[in-house]
This record gives C-alpha cells, structure tokens and sequence, in this order.
C-alpha cells in the first residue's frame, strides 16, 4: 500500500509532462495505425506521414493517398492543429522554467525518505533546531528535518545523512510524511509551546514506542509536555542561564566539560553501552565478574558511571553493579580508546 501511495505521488509530479507526452503518443499512434488500415502501408511509412503531417513539416507524402487516406489526413491535421506544438512548446517550457527541477529534486527527496529508518525527526530549523542538526550530523545519525521555511536550511551546511521536508510540522500528514514509524526519535524545536504540544501529541499517537524530546519556552509548560508523551523536555533559555551562572560558580569544571562536549569525535567522547547491546556471555553478570573494570588498564577508557534498570545512575561503580535489563555503562576516552573497547567486547 506505501508503495502504491509513493509511486501515485511520484507520478504526480511529473503529471504536466505524462499529459502532453500522452497527447503526442496519442496522435502519432491514430495517425500510424489509421494510415495502415486504409493505405495498407508498412509501420515506417505510416509513421513517417504522420509525424511529417502532425509536424506540419511540409515534405512529400511518401505515397499517393487515396481519396479516403486525404480524408484521414485533413482529420489528422485538424485533432493535431496547435496541439502537437502546444505540447511541445509546454514541456520545453517545463524543464526550462525550473518547474521540472523543483519536482525532480522533490522526486529524489522521496526515493530517499523510503529509505530511511533508525532515524530522528527534527521539527523545526530555528536557533535550536539548527544546532540539534549540526550536533546529530557530525555524528552521523541520519535526520529528517522538518521545517516550513527552506531557506535556512538551503544556508546550513548540512550535507548528508539528512532529507529536508518543507511543511508545517504541526500537520498530521506531514509529520506522518517523516515515517515516524519507522524512527527512533522526535526533536521537536518549534518557538511555541503550543505547537509542541501538538506535535508531540501526534508524535506519540503514530509510534508509542518512539523516543519524544520536546522544547519548552514556560516552566508551566513542561509538566503538559510530559504528559503529552514527551519522555524530555528541554528549556534552553533556563539551560543557559545555569550554564553561564556555573562558569562563575566552577568555570575551571565547567570548561572541561564543555570541551569534552565540543571536541566531539575528534576529541574525548562520553558513550553508553547498553544491557541489549553487550553479548550474550557479558549479561546477567557483574561488573567485577566481566573483569570490566580492568578494560581501563586494557584500552585506557574509564568507566565513570553505570544506570540500573531503576533508572538511578552511580558515579565510578565498584564493580558490584550487575548488567541487567535496562541497564547502563558509561565510559569516557577518546574514539580511538572506545574503539578498542567496541573490538573488546564485540559491539558494533
């Protein structure tokens, strides 16, 4: 049924040229077909009289007509009179006028929507939304952002793993447009709350099962938010403020967390490692049972936290935690030390 729908919305956009092509296949194949039947032609002469005729070309009919095929040809000439050029002129119009590469570029924006899946929906290319994008795209988490304003966009500097829908986010089609069924999550930035609301109300009614961070403008609004079905809600001007009051409070903690941040990739990473993705022979057992902790001495990570299926974190666990379901193990180092403890203990 997906498929169907894809292929009738394709067929859509190119609708002006399939028309006018559908004329000019129609006239040709009657004249052929027609010149056939009534001067017993072959297909070559058939058709070369009637393009010639349909074209109003001018040259010598490629045999004597007879009394009815004049007939058939002054029909011919009369059903093709203008149309055949109309047709013509109209599709050349088309390509040149740049109707056809806004529908080519929105052709090939929906070949690769039905690619995608295990990605984020990002509602919204304002201040937040852009920075959401960037951060998510160095990391090359593949994105779908949705905004009804393209020309922000068209100036980020955004060159994969992303499709772009023009649209109004708070649109139910649209938002089913970003096949939130098959996404991991929803980042909704939009300036109001009330539109986040929205969105994350939606959101939640196509994929419960979907991860949903919303942004929050009032503190009055984060309480609706979650009960929306946000599972975070973020306040940037709040968060900001925090952060430009802990710079005064603990700057030389605060810098290094943030370079921690900012570095990235290329710099220290913090990373998770959950229950689900660690092998079978490392779950059900404890930290010290898996020798874990010696990973720091083996690939130079530190393991300086660990979340029970509780939900509550520990900072620098003993060892005496056990990898359970909905679990956690958070280590720091660089991508190459992290790399070493993927190979370590067979994650991806």
């Amino acid at each position: 049924m997906g498929t169907l729908k894809n292929i009738v919305a394709n067929l859509k956009l190119f609708k002006r040229v399939y028309i006018f092509l559908g004329i000019i296949i129609a006239i040709v194949t009657i004249g052929t077909i027609g010149f056939m039947l009534i001067e017993k032609w072959s297909f070559l002469d058939a058709f070369y009289m009637t393009v010639i005729t349909t074209a109003t070309v001018g040259f010598e009919e490629t045999h004597q007509l007879s009394s009815l095929g004049k007939l058939f040809t002054i029909f011919l000439i009369i059903i093709s009179f203008g149309t055949f050029a109309l047709a013509i002129s109209s599709i050349t119009k088309y390509i040149m006028g740049g109707d056809y590469k806004i529908n080519l570029k929105q052709y090939r924006t929906n070949k690769l929507l039905n690619t995608m899946e295990n990605h984020v929906v990002i509602c919204g290319f304002g201040r937040v939304g852009k920075q959401v994008a960037e951060d998510l795209n160095s990391k090359k988490t593949r994105l779908i952002i949705i905004d009804i304003n393209a020309e922000e966009f068209e100036k980020s500097h955004l060159l994969e793993n992303f499709v772009f829908i023009k649209g109004d986010s708070t649109d139910d089609e649209v938002l089913a447009s970003a096949k939130l069924d098959k996404a991991t999550a929803v980042i909704s930035c939009l300036p109001k709350d009330a539109d986040n609301l929205y969105v994350v109300l939606s959101a939640r009614e196509l994929n419960r099962s979907l991860k949903i961070i919303s942004r929050a403008t009032h503190a009055t609004s984060v309480a609706k938010l979650k009960l929306a079905g946000a599972d975070n809600v973020i306040m940037p001007d709040s968060i900001g403020g925090t952060h430009m009051a802990s710079l005064v409070a603990n700057p030389d903690v605060v810098e290094f967390l943030d370079s921690i941040r900012s570095q990235g990739n290329e710099g220290v990473n913090i990373e998770s490692i959950a229950f689900n993705e660690l092998p079978v022979e490392f779950q059900f057992k404890k930290l010290k049972d898996l020798k874990v902790l010696k990973i720091r001495t083996i690939t130079s990570v530190t393991i300086i936290g660990y979340k029970t299926a509780a939900g509550n974190y520990i900072i620098n666990p003993t060892g005496e935690e056990e990898i359970v379901p909905h679990s956690k193990l958070f280590v720091l180092g660089t991508p190459s030390q992290i790399k070493h403890l993927n190979d370590l203990l067979g994650l991806k």
